[in-house]
């Protein structure tokens, strides 16, 4: 069924919390009734996974002291903590049931193999399109609209590019309820539309996608550009992975010998990922900060007391010369950075922003950024977490948060996200090109570089935002979608 030129207002955002995993220990063997060993045995059995979750969230949780239920002394006995844990109907239920009320972002997987594919770049959802969602007027119908398109997928293939529209797969009209599963298939068909003066227009065009493995580069984007006799740095990163630390110290590389003046680093869609990713880009825009305080980290009260004692470098993360490959750091030695943001920028995204203000100017451009201060660690089931020795009857693992950060001067806990200084929200209506100097972010950093006034919106752009505003986004049902995580664990941990 076809659908012409619908007026679209409100948008409609939702947000998930993520679910987790668990193993039992062998000490219950121990305590098993004479009268009926085998029963009980089997009951111990199956609460693998569930003495997993108890366990890791009662040694490293960071919000552990928020839940009573988590309390070391909690339980009188292993038989109590087997009835409790045996009372919820699946991990996942246990596990939210064990989060604290202040935590929107810890998860359990049920599949640690696509987890770990996640936090190394590799994905086959979507075909290569990332895109936002809203709600069309008066409807739970959905739409999507290309943010971009991942080179080398299949749609970069057909051709789609940001600002396309779609509303249906497979002639399905998209829902809150099958968006992820109709786009989740090894192959479907979307529609093809766009917008124009504030209103969607759909064509009678569709395009059939097919899914694929591939691994996106973070790197999306880098240009110089020279407007008005400066030369302005355009980088568009996407993603703190690691194994694409050496491609964006190449990237500043560029930037270096190209002799930029000015820098734009484009996290509009950056949810996070790894820490250590996020100091070494801090020290490329910089340079001349090598050993300051870039971030501390807050953990619980035991491993926070710990590493207070004993080793207090361990929560202290400085400016560094070198990425984690050994590979000296390409440095800009910037003293004032612009970065684009969106309510998507999230996590390691915004602990750039919050490590570099007490140190170069940081001007944000865009919209308030999610509030994600805390990173959490992969635990798998084993003795010690690690994925030595892991339990083979299952595939589960969680993402606990189990530290926040703080900057140089104790900023943290930006619940409700970090404020840009130039309020910008991008325009369904007017999306522009990614690195065109006339995309409304970027314009707006450049105006501001330049010393020029902000361009007003035209009766067509105003019209259009009030029609879109966006917030949903692919890949918020993924397990990793916003994160910011450590890679090791502290060497301390061991499971009771």
């Amino acid at each position: 069924m076809k659908m012409k030129n619908l007026p679209l207002w409100t948008v409609f955002l939702f947000s998930l919390i993520f679910t987790s995993c668990s193993k039992e220990d062998e000490i219950h063997e121990q305590n098993l009734s004479p009268a009926n060993p085998v029963e009980e045995t089997a009951e111990v059995a199956d609460l693998e996974v569930e003495d997993f979750i108890y366990a890791g969230l009662n040694e490293i949780y960071l919000y552990k002291a928020d839940v009573p239920l988590l309390a070391d002394a909690y339980f009188d006995s292993d038989a109590e903590k087997n009835d409790f844990l045996s009372s919820f109907g699946t991990p996942e239920k246990l596990f939210e049931d064990l989060l604290s009320s202040q935590d929107r972002f810890s998860f359990l997987t049920d599949d640690y193999n696509a987890l770990e594919d996640s936090f190394n770049g590799i994905s086959s959802s979507t075909a290569g399109m990332k895109f936002g969602l809203g709600r069309i007027s008066g409807s739970n119908y959905l739409f999507a609209f290309l943010q971009y398109v991942i080179p080398g997928t299949s749609a970069a293939e057909a051709g789609l590019t940001r600002g396309t529209i779609f509303t249906e797969v497979n002639g399905q009209k998209l829902t809150l309820n099958n968006f992820s599963s109709l786009l989740a298939a090894d192959s479907f068909t979307i529609n093809i539309g766009y917008v124009e003066n504030g209103t969607l227009k759909l064509t009678d065009q569709t395009v059939t996608l097919t899914q694929g493995s591939y691994s996106a580069n973070p790197v999306h984007l880098i240009k110089t550009l020279n407007v008005d006799g400066k030369k302005i740095g355009y980088l568009m990163y996407n993603s703190f992975i690691a194994n694409y630390d050496d491609e964006l110290n190449k990237a500043f590389a560029q930037l270096k010998s190209e002799g930029i003046n000015e820098l734009v680093l484009d996290l509009r869609y950056n949810g996070g990922g790894s820490v250590e990713s996020a100091v070494d880009l801090a020290s490329m825009i910089t340079g001349q900060f090598k050993g300051e305080i870039f971030m501390k980290e807050q953990w619980n009260e035991k491993y926070q007391t710990y590493f207070e004692q004993n080793e207090p470098e361990r929560i202290i993360n400085r400016f560094d010369n070198n990425i984690r490959t050994g590979a000296a750091i390409n440095s800009l030695n910037l003293s004032k950075v612009y970065i684009l943001t969106t309510a998507s920028t999230a996590s390691a995204s915004e602990l750039i922003i919050n490590g570099l203000e007490p140190y170069i100017d940081v001007v944000q451009v865009g919209e308030t950024t999610t509030g994600k201060f805390q990173a959490s660690v992969t635990l798998y089931d084993s003795d010690d977490f690690s994925k030595d020795g892991i339990n083979k009857n299952h595939t589960y693992a969680m993402q606990p948060l189990v530290l926040k950060s703080a900057n140089a001067v104790g900023k943290t806990d930006y619940v409700n996200g970090l404020d840009p200084d130039i309020d910008l929200s991008e325009n369904i209506g007017n999306l522009g090109t990614l690195g065109d100097p006339e995309e409304p972010l970027l314009r707006a950093a450049i105006n501001h570089i330049l010393g020029k006034p902000q361009q007003e919106a035209t009766s067509q752009e105003k019209r259009a935002e009030e029609n879109f505003r966006t917030v949903g986004e692919s890949g918020m049902n993924n397990s990793g979608y916003q994160k910011m995580f450590v890679d090791e664990l502290p060497d301390i941990i061991t499971r009771k």
